[in-house]
């Protein structure tokens, strides 16, 4: 069958600038699409390209779509090339929603994303008050000295029904990362250390795990499906982050994740609520026993 495609590019300002030890972030682009079948039956997909994790940019996710302006069969979809990993998820989520029946969503455990810097110490109290018990905060963005002092600080006043992420980017060096590790360690209120060192710091970061309590997950080293299977390859047995919106098939990765026991946590790409639909619905199919890294809203 042949489905019509429409598609309409997107800017979402956020709300503050969104800042990690890779850079600030002031805009979220991507692309609506629109299959339409022949019964005029239509059903919605995003591409939320993220380059800096190994997807396609922006333009090259434009002209992907221009190229099927025509129109796109089940066929195509199923063999758009790996190096194009958000439009591989926005078709196919696209694709499956034409087969999909209503259904009522179970609720699903957040972890809410907080800003950088020592604001930390105050910005945590609304969501836990609304509920909210898992909280993720970026570190690498201001000195070692000032992040630790910040950490020290809240953990000491955080309820014991708190557990904590700590996530890097990639933008510690060792030793800064064998402190964090070291003062997670001593807090015990951090569930992970997120992506402490670069990609291609594999081993030393195969030694963190080894090494301390606080587990470690991979997130920029996994960026899509074939660097996921790379690690796998590779002896990683740890927590591995989905951004499933940039990972590539999700009809690919479900086999994947049901082959393997995996320990995943479903992380947002700052996308609309389009593709995080067709997370969740795998996120449901797959039962992570960890909090989805959605807790977004407040960014926009």
């Amino acid at each position: 069958m042949n489905y019509q495609l429409s598609f309409t590019p997107y800017k979402r300002p956020f709300r503050r600038p969104f800042r990690t030890s890779s850079g600030v972030w002031k805009i979220r682009e991507g692309i609506m699409i629109t299959l339409q079948d022949a019964t005029g039956k239509r059903s919605e997909g995003e591409i939320a390209p993220l380059p800096s994790f190994g997807s396609e940019t922006l333009a090259q996710a434009l002209a992907f779509c221009s190229h099927y302006s025509q129109g796109i069969t089940k066929t195509e979809i199923h063999q758009i090339p790996d190096q194009f990993p958000a439009c591989q998820f926005a078709f196919e989520s696209a694709l499956e929603g034409f087969s999909l029946e209503t259904s009522s969503q179970q609720t699903l455990s957040l972890s809410v994303l907080l800003p950088a810097g020592e604001t930390v110490l105050e910005s945590w109290q609304s969501p836990y008050q609304q509920g909210q018990r898992t909280f993720k905060w970026k570190i690498g963005v201001f000195s070692l000295d000032a992040e630790l002092a910040w950490f020290q600080q809240w953990v000491a006043d955080l309820p014991d029904d708190v557990q904590i992420r700590l996530d890097a980017n990639g933008g510690l060096t060792l030793p800064e990362a064998e402190e964090w590790f070291q003062n997670a360690d001593v807090s015990g209120k951090v569930e992970f250390i997120e992506q402490p060192l670069p990609p291609a710091q594999f081993e030393p970061m195969q030694g963190l795990e080894a090494t301390f309590k606080t587990p470690l997950a991979l997130d920029e080293s996994v960026g899509t499906l074939r660097e996921l299977q790379a690690c796998y390859k590779r002896g990683w047995r740890g927590i591995f982050v989905l951004k499933c919106a940039i990972a590539g098939s999700p009809r690919l990765l479900r086999q994947l994740c049901q082959q393997h026991q995996l320990d995943l946590v479903f992380s947002s790409v700052m996308e609309t609520s389009v593709a995080r639909e067709a997370v969740f619905r795998l996120a449901q199919e797959l039962n992570p026993k960890r909090a989805l890294g959605f807790g977004v809203d407040d960014w926009f």
